[in-house]
C-alpha cells in the first residue's frame, strides 16, 4: 500500500479514510490514479481533486459510499455504473436488517478493497460477472441460516464466485475458529487473498503452458480433492509439512498449496510496497549481509528480481515480529519459509509478471479503472 496524504493540508491519510482528520476535507480512493485523494465540490453530485494528474476530471462517489457508508472509492463521472470497481464485484450482501450485519459488511468490503487494490496494481484481470459472465469474478457475502440443522455457509470459490461467510468478519468468532483448527494465522484479508488464488489458478494456470511447471512444484491437481480434504481434516498435516509448505493447510492438496502460496505472495508485495513508501531501510541481522538496505517498491514497472525481493522480505519479517513482541503481542508473521516454499512463491511471482509484462494486460487494467 502506498502512503497517502491530503492534497489540501498534506496530512497523512489511510487507505480507508473518508475525511482528513486535520482539515476535514472529504477523501476518496481514485482508481484511475491509484491514490487516495482529497475532494472539492464540482457541482451536483460531482467532485474534483487538486491532484495535478486529475486536471479536468470529475468524479462521483460510489453508491455504497454516498448511501451506505461502507465504501470510500470514487467513480469517474463519465462511467454510468453507480458502483466503483470494487463494489461492482459484490453481488450478494448480508441482510442489513439483522443487528451487526452492516458492520460486518463494512469489514468485508474494506478487506475486499485491499485485495482489489493489489490485484489492480499487479495488473491482473479483475473483470466482474456482469461484464464478463464466463471469466469474471464475483463475491457473495452470506450468513448461516437461522435453523441450526440447516447447512452452514462455507467460505470458498467456485467458477469465479467467491463466497465468504459473514461470521468471518466477527473478530471473536474468527479467533474461536482459528483456535479450534489450531491455525497460526486467520484474518479476513487472508481469506480474500486465499480464495482469489483459486480464481486465478483457473485464469492463469489451468489449460495454460504453465500447468506443467505448476505440477512440478505443487503436485498433480487431479488428485481427488474431496478425499484429500477429508484426510487432512481427519489426520492433520504430515509431520514434515514445514519443510515443504507455507502453511499446514497448504499440504492438503495442490490447489490449496497454490492458494496459500498465492495469498502469501500478496501478503509480501503489499507489505513491501508499504515499507518502500515509508522509506524503510533495514540492516539485515545475518553476518555478511549488506550494512543497510533500502526496501524497493515491488510493484514498480521495473522491479528487482525475485531473489532481491526475498532479500528485503526476510529481514523485514524479523523486524515486524520483534516490534510486535515488544508490544506484548504474538508474532504478526508466524511463518518460516523453507527452500521449497520459496520456490513456489517464485513460481507465483513469475506467473504474475509474465502476464503483467503483456501490453494488452496494461490496457485491460486501465479500462477497469477509467
Amino acid at each position: 500500500m502506498k502512503v497517502f496524504r491530503c492534497d489540501h493540508c498534506r496530512h497523512l491519510a489511510f487507505f480507508e479514510n473518508v475525511r482528513c482528520v486535520s482539515c476535514d476535507h472529504p477523501l476518496a480512493f481514485l482508481p484511475d490514479l491509484g491514490v487516495t485523494g482529497s475532494l472539492d465540490p464540482a457541482g451536483g453530485d460531482r467532485w474534483k481533486t487538486p491532484i495535478a494528474r486529475a486536471a479536468g476530471r470529475t468524479y462521483r462517489l460510489c453508491r455504497n459510499y454516498s448511501t451506505e457508508s461502507v465504501c470510500n472509492w470514487a467513480v469517474p463521472a463519465e462511467d454510468p455504473n453507480p458502483f466503483c470497481t470494487s463494489c461492482r464485484l459484490t453481488r450478494v450482501v448480508p441482510d442489513l436488517t439483522t443487528v451487526g450485519q452492516r458492520e460486518r459488511w463494512y469489514k468485508l468490503e474494506a478487506a475486499k478493497r485491499r485485495l482489489v487494490y493489489t490485484l489492480l496494481a499487479l495488473r491482473l484481470p479483475v473483470s466482474n460477472k456482469t461484464d464478463d459472465p464466463d471469466g469474471g469474478l464475483a463475491f457473495e457475502f452470506r450468513a448461516d441460516p437461522d435453523d441450526p440443522a440447516a447447512p452452514r455457509v462455507l467460505t470458498g470459490h467456485a467458477d469465479g464466485v467467491i463466497t465468504v461467510n459473514v461470521a468471518e468478519a466477527d473478530d471473536a468468532e474468527r479467533e474461536r475458529v482459528r483456535v479450534q483448527f489450531r491455525e497460526t494465522y486467520r484474518t479476513l484479508l487472508g481469506h480474500f487473498r486465499h480464495e482469489s488464488g483459486h480464481y486465478y489458478w483457473d485464469r492463469l494456470i489451468r489449460d495454460s503452458d504453465r500447468s506443467a511447471g505448476f505440477r512440478e512444484r505443487f503436485g498433480n491437481e487431479q488428485a481427488d480433492y474431496a478425499e484429500a480434504l477429508k484426510k487432512y481434516h481427519a489426520d492433520g498435516p504430515p509431520p514434515d509439512w514445514r519443510d515443504r509448505f507455507v502453511s499446514a493447510y497448504a499440504s492438503s492438496h495442490p490447489w490449496e498449496d497454490w492458494a496459500e502460496t498465492w495469498a502469501h505472495y500478496l501478503h509480501i508485495v503489499d507489505t513491501l510496497e508499504t515499507a518502500a513508501a515509508c522509506g524503510v531501510r533495514l540492516r539485515p541481522p545475518r553476518p555478511g549481509d549488506p550494512a543497510l538496505r533500502t526496501i524497493p517498491d515491488p510493484l514498480d514497472d521495473d522491479p528487482e528480481s525475485f531473489d532481491e525481493l526475498m532479500a528485503s522480505w526476510l529481514p523485514l519479517t524479523y523486524m515486524l515480529n520483534n516490534l510486535t513482541r515488544g508490544l506484548g503481542q504474538p508474532d504478526v508473521y508466524p511463518f518460516v519459509l523453507t527452500g521449497p516454499a520459496i520456490g513456489k512463491l517464485e513460481f507465483v511471482h513469475e506467473t504474475v509478471w509474465a502476464l503483467r509484462a503483456q501490453p494488452e494486460q496494461r490496457q485491460e487494467t486501465e479500462k477497469l479503472v477509467s
